[in-house]
């Protein structure tokens, strides 16, 4: 039998080895609980240290709750804090023995030394037990009217701790409005700053129920209340011009006077040493002129040193956050900060993060003037020893050729790239490279005679040789040797473990057998077998389109595999206008440094597919609502055209698949069939290869006109399932079911718009499952995510099926899970729940 967990760590000389150690303590702090001795505080000292050590690492003290209790009662300021330490530990879960504090709280909190009013006051407020919020009132009370700073700067907390414990206390006592007195009239700002950010989050909360606290909460942002504070800025300490300096973002100036005479106010914050400062007034700076074109770009040429100060100083973790946040403006106006490029030069000592953010940087500066100087120390960095800097530098440069500055000489750095024979820099080259052949074609016949001495047996990364098949494929009347490579990268087919190849390597070869079929004949049937018989679906598919495209009209697969193309002008960004706004209006905060919205990582629904699917208590039992995640996208595979969601999910399967889909099997007839002539007549529009296919067929050979055995007589249908109306599942039941069976049917589908329209609450659905005899234990969520977790059971046996319900309304999106007792009867319930689902919302 193992040991209990806090047995298994190896023990110190200072860790009781059993309850006898711990008892041995309790007796001396009785011993010394009415001493009077010279010299009892030291002995008390060094128990007390015990009891904390003992309790830090795990150990259960609270046996000595009462000896701790007895020993507090002194002046000694060091016993005091650590008993307070000790009793706040064991409060919470101990109310009972927490009664036994009060009163020797309450005692203290009067006690003549300020010092320890405040730690008493401080303590009885963490005590954070419901049953005790009628003792925290009058010491509250007196504790923000108290002479000494520290006690009233303990005193405002206190109160917000009091909410949280119990709002109605706290406001039945009029706590916010003594708050607010203080906030306007205290002279220690220490004070004032609490007040303030604790009346912010008490107004808040209380504001969705209460219209008297909306209104409190506007007016903290009314003029004389901003005023107020900004007039002490300086006398407040950083974390509280922070809080301040956010406030006053929020507030709307009445004219341009206004907004001059604040930004000269705070115009000393920019040279503040801390940098939280320095950015909090950076984007009150920002927002104060977004509609003022000129004095906004005056205010980006005035916040440059600051920050490029803050990034030579301080940490690597302090220039990383203020990086980014010049980042952010280098992309809203990066002519404004092209003169200071070589701020953003890479230091030796920097961390990848820093030099990673800095090559982002200098890509958004590069422009006519700086192209070259750029480019030049980005070509350093590709040399570096560092691979993942110099792969991030290689990036760069292919950026900025993207740009459209000085294309020439750029061109020439990367084919140089292509000749140091570093594995690294020919994948990352090759990738830019097939890119700047899509935006600048004039320029293949240079880069095609350099790619075209390269061995394709260099490259292994899968993006890099995929640029290179692309580029055999695309370019194959230039590159003398493209279907000889092609044919070696098919005959290795089997080892290739990227599906982006073995799609990319499909392709080319059908680009290049339309314009070499007699080289390339043998290659094309090869590839067309391989694919067809691929375990991925993505690549079984592809192959058996161009098999059927052939089948039908050659002219139409060439108008179709290799059209006319035009250069590509605009790369799409990876974000949108509109996100890359929300980022700067949440300036100074985490959505920078993430370089995405708050909502992204704050909204449950943006955090991926759910994954609670265990925990039915996190659901209420019922229709109350809960956040929830949204449901899984459905998989790239199923938005393809060529194959329902059900007949892949009946191909799907080891690489045999390829002879369900009446694929031909390569061999020398069918490969001189398909290229011993010229694309131009290969197959007659009107003639199939129907003959050289397997007799093995599919529906959607029908729908394509390929044609359709008969088919058998079709077997039996099984009866149809029928489900009790007056079904019963306890949540503790459906629980135990859920977490022990296995998911037997796992499936997403559609729902009408009529049902998303009707979906205004969970309600409106249960009641329409009901009527079907499919019943809900629990349900959560808000527009647009919902998730249910419905039950049914069989009416001729106590069979049970269980169903997990995610429906995503923006998407019209349905996810099921379904569990049961009787799995043979699982695909039939899902037919008849998706039946049930599909009549959700119609007449």
């Amino acid at each position: 039998m193992a040991p209990p967990a806090q047995s298994q760590r190896s023990p110190s000389p200072s860790q009781p080895s059993g309850k006898g150690e711990v008892s041995d303590l309790k007796m001396q702090l009785r011993q010394l609980a009415g001493s009077r001795a010279p010299g009892t505080d030291d002995s008390k000292r060094e128990l007390f240290k015990k009891a904390i050590s003992y309790m830090t690492i795990g150990i259960d003290v609270s046996s000595l709750f009462s000896e701790m209790v007895m020993c507090s009662a002194t002046s000694d300021i060091v016993l005091k804090k650590m008993c307070y330490l000790y009793v706040g530990n064991y409060a919470k879960y101990n109310p009972d023995l927490a009664l036994l504090t009060i009163n020797f709280l309450q005692k203290d909190c009067k006690d003549e030394d300020p010092m320890i009013r405040g730690l008493a006051l401080r303590s009885l407020c963490s005590l954070r037990v419901a049953n005790l919020v009628e003792y925290l009132v009058g010491p509250l009370g007196l504790g923000l009217k108290d002479g000494n700073s520290y006690v009233r700067t303990v005193a405002t907390m206190g109160v917000l701790k009091l909410y949280h414990i119990s709002a109605a206390t706290c406001i039945d006592a009029d706590f916010p409005a003594t708050l607010k007195h203080l906030m306007l009239n205290d002279p220690d700002a220490q004070v004032v700053a609490n007040c303030l950010s604790a009346l912010q989050e008490i107004w808040s909360l209380e504001a969705s129920t209460s219209e008297e606290a909306s209104r409190e909460r506007e007016a903290l942002l009314s003029k004389p209340i901003i005023y107020c504070l900004l007039n002490r800025i300086k006398e407040f300490s950083e974390w509280a011009q922070c809080i301040v300096l956010e406030l006053v973002a929020k507030y709307v100036p009445s004219d341009g006077n206004e907004i001059f005479d604040m930004m000269n106010l705070l115009e000393d914050r920019l040279q503040h040493a801390n940098g939280a400062v320095v950015l909090a007034t950076i984007k009150l700076f920002l927002q104060l002129t977004l509609s003022m074109t000129d004095v906004h770009q005056q205010v980006y040429e005035r916040i440059k040193a600051p920050l490029l100060t803050l990034v030579s100083s301080g940490s690597s973790e302090q220039s990383y956050a203020v990086l980014s946040h010049l980042h952010l403006l280098v992309m809203r106006a990066p002519i404004l900060f092209s003169s200071d490029y070589k701020h953003f030069y890479c230091q030796y000592n920097e961390p990848f993060y820093v030099k990673k953010l800095k090559l982002e940087m200098l890509t958004a500066v590069a422009n006519e003037s700086n192209t070259y100087e750029i480019v030049t120390e980005l070509c350093e960095y590709a040399a570096n020893v560092d691979i993942p800097i110099a792969r991030e530098s290689i990036r760069a440069v292919g950026k900025i050729a993207l740009q459209q500055y000085d294309v020439n000489a750029i061109v020439d750095r990367l084919l140089q790239f292509l000749e140091m024979e570093k594995d690294y820099v020919t994948a990352e080259t090759l990738v830019l490279v097939k890119d700047l052949l899509r935006k600048y074609p004039q320029w293949s016949h240079d880069c095609i005679a350099v790619v075209g001495n390269i061995s394709s047996k260099n490259v292994q990364e899968p993006k890099a040789k995929a640029a290179l098949i692309w580029m055999l494929g695309e370019y194959a009347q230039d590159m003398q040797d493209a279907p000889y490579i092609l044919e070696s990268l098919i005959d290795n087919w089997d080892d290739e473990h990227s599906a982006e190849v073995r799609l990319h390597l499909l392709t080319a070869v059908m680009k290049c057998f339309l314009r070499r079929p007699p080289e390339t004949q043998k290659a094309l049937g090869a590839a067309l077998a391989a694919g067809l018989a691929d375990f991925h679906q993505d690549v079984h598919d592809r192959a058996l389109f161009y098999y059927r495209l052939l089948q039908h009209n050659v002219s139409v697969a060439e108008r179709v595999v290799n059209p006319p193309k035009q250069a590509v002008s605009v790369f799409a960004d990876t974000q949108s206008s509109e996100i890359k706004d929300r980022i700067f209006d949440e300036f100074n905060s985490l959505s920078v440094v993430y370089q995405t919205p708050s909502y992204m990582f704050i909204d449950k629904e943006h955090r991926g597919p759910f994954a609670f699917s265990e925990e039915l208590e996190n659901l209420s039992i019922g229709v109350e609502s809960a956040n929830v995640a949204s449901a899984q996208r459905v998989e790239a595979n199923d938005k393809d055209l060529l194959l329902s969601t059900s007949e892949k999910e009946e191909t799907r399967g080891p690489s045999s698949n390829g002879s369900a889909y009446s694929a031909p099997s390569y061999d020398s007839s069918s490969a001189s069939l398909i290229a011993s002539q010229a694309p131009s007549e290969l197959i007659p529009s009107n003639q199939s290869l129907q003959a050289h296919a397997p007799q093995a067929s599919l529906a959607i050979d029908d729908l394509l006109g390929l044609g359709l055995p008969v088919a058998p007589n079709p077997a039996p249908s099984p009866p149809p399932l029928t489900l009790n109306a007056k079904a019963v599942l306890e949540p503790n039941a459906f629980q135990q079911k859920w977490r022990q069976l296995p998911i037997s049917v796992s499936q997403e589908y559609s729902i009408n718009p009529q049902g998303v329209a009707a979906l205004t609450t969970p309600q409106a659905l249960l009641q329409h499952m009901q009527g079907h005899f499919i019943h809900c234990i629990a349900s959560g969520g808000q527009a647009p995510n919902f998730k249910f977790f419905f039950f049914a059971q069989k009416a001729e046996e106590s069979s049970t099926f269980l169903v997990e319900c995610i429906i995503n309304s923006s998407s019209c999106k349905v996810q099921i899970k379904i569990k049961a007792d009787d799995q043979s009867t699982s695909q039939a319930f899902s037919d008849l729940f998706q039946s049930a689902l599909s009549k959700f919302g119609m007449p």
